[in-house]
């Protein structure tokens, strides 16, 4: 009958650890099997070293955040400027606002609400902001939307490079 004292693994399935670096008797004293220089002697090969050949690290682009090919760009453009710009009863559209040289590139407009605006005008823009849209409506003018090229769907992987508005 076994016993639980008995148990023990088959003859020769277990080691001892190799102790090494004991002295200079003995197989594994010395440089502890490391051989003699070198950086693999002194333990100073880093986890993302490769042999000598470009990093992944180094090859893979750096990271410098996200660009999101689908973003619409505004030009912004506050409601100060369009009542020093444009007289009262005016149709303010991207075209005219080039040509009074308040707009100095090509792109799509945003009306920002910074500002006063005394002037009933018909502004047309891409987009306008909340507050914008309500002091233009108060000061008796409209506001119009100028729908984006691609109309109501996403706007295409491109850059942004529909300048003829």
């Amino acid at each position: 009958m076994i016993k639980v004292h008995d148990l023990a693994p088959a003859q020769g399935e277990k080691h001892a650890k190799k102790r090494v670096g004991r002295g200079i008797s003995g197989k594994g004293g010395k440089t502890a099997g490391r051989g003699s220089k070198g950086q693999h002697a002194r333990n100073t090969v880093f986890a993302g070293f490769e042999g000598g050949q470009v990093p992944t690290y180094r090859r893979s682009p750096k990271a410098k955040g996200f660009n999101n090919p689908f973003r619409v760009a505004y030009l912004s453009l506050n409601l100060d400027t369009l009542n020093e710009a444009f007289n009262s009863g005016d149709n303010v559209d991207p075209g005219k606002m080039r040509t009074a040289g308040i707009l100095k590139k090509q792109g799509f407009v945003k009306v920002l609400g910074r500002g006063k605006i005394e002037k009933a005008m018909n502004v047309k823009a891409h987009a306008f902001s909340a507050s914008a849209k309500l002091a233009i409506e108060a000061a008796g003018g409209t506001c119009e939307v100028v729908p984006l090229p691609w109309g109501d769907k996403r706007r295409p992987v491109q850059g942004n490079q529909h300048t003829n508005h």
